[in-house]
């Protein structure tokens, strides 16, 4: 092993395929990217450059700030409610369930291999109130509320997109969380129960400490892909009503797409991508220096 590492001309023929695919792949779109937001024009009248004229636009567009404050408060509490719900279904399967687990693994896991758009279809009939009247509504007329139109204002259809997708993914967390649990020596365990720590005292000051690398991780793989939401919103509001669920990456689409202004949907995309980078160092810098401390 020692001798394959120290050979240039190996380590060249066993990460170059590698490379390059990634380089053809995330790479050089980037850099496309990058220089497409200098442009304006689009594939049938061509493109001409325009200097920072995007970035000026970028700065200046109201709906950028809409979507993305819509962006970053839907991460946020989708995030933190996929992690919240993961980990408390974990620490279940654990503590409480043990080896009799598997099947409340298997049913809280089967979200998460849905279709994207049946899970909106199915949140829909939900939360809808015409043509018919679907459940939740139907239980709100049963204890004498007026039906609510939840589709109807984006403060309401926000929440029901949260919800659809805490719903849909916290069987995901729940096992990758599960997986870090596991791996809490027994013997640690039995001591801190030995010393006397039991319930909220034993998972606040050994199985939280001990888990929290996972936690973190989770939470790293979860805010990258909350900040992209793309199919969840298209399945359920499609950005409506309005403007007043549409994120980053819809308008980036709607711009790019629809109205075939590439050079600023370019430019909304780079947007994005910082924010991600952002907000990914932001999360790997607190978990390295909790850890470090811990």
């Amino acid at each position: 092993m020692h001798r394959v590492l120290g050979d240039r001309r190996a380590i060249a023929i066993l990460l170059g395929p590698a490379l390059l695919v990634y380089s053809l792949i995330m790479l050089v779109p980037i850099v496309w990217s990058l220089g497409y937001s200098f442009t304006q024009g689009n594939t049938i009248e061509g493109f001409t450059g325009n200097g920072g004229a995007n970035f000026s636009r970028l700065f200046e567009d109201p709906a950028v700030r809409d979507a993305l404050w819509f962006t970053l408060k839907y991460a946020a509490l989708v995030t933190v409610g996929q992690v919240v719900a993961g980990y408390l279904l974990a620490l279940l399967y654990v503590f409480f369930l043990k080896k009799s687990s598997a099947l409340i693994r298997t049913l809280a896991f089967f979200p998460v291999v849905l279709p994207t758009v049946a899970v909106g279809l199915l949140f829909q009939k939900f939360f809808q109130v015409a043509p018919q009247t679907g459940p939740v509504n139907s239980l709100l007329n049963a204890v004498g509320l007026e039906s609510i139109d939840f589709f109807g204002s984006a403060g309401s259809a926000f929440w029901v997109l949260i919800l659809m997708d805490i719903w849909r993914s916290m069987g995901f967390y729940a096992v990758l969380l599960f997986a870090g649990l596991v791996d809490i020596p027994d013997e640690v365990l039995e001591s801190a129960r030995l010393d006397g720590a039991s319930g909220l005292r034993l998972i606040r000051h050994i199985v939280l400490p001990l888990s929290l690398p996972v936690l973190m991780s989770s939470l790293i793989f979860s805010i990258n892909g909350t900040l992209k939401v793309f199919d969840s919103v298209v399945a359920l509001t499609n950005g409506g009503p309005g403007n007043g669920t549409t994120p980053l990456t819809l308008y980036m689409f709607q711009t790019s797409f629809t109205y075939s202004d590439y050079g600023y949907g370019s430019t909304i995309a780079l947007l994005l991508t910082v924010v991600c980078l952002l907000v990914s160092l932001a999360v790997y810098r607190v978990s390295r220096h909790d850890i470090t401390e811990g």
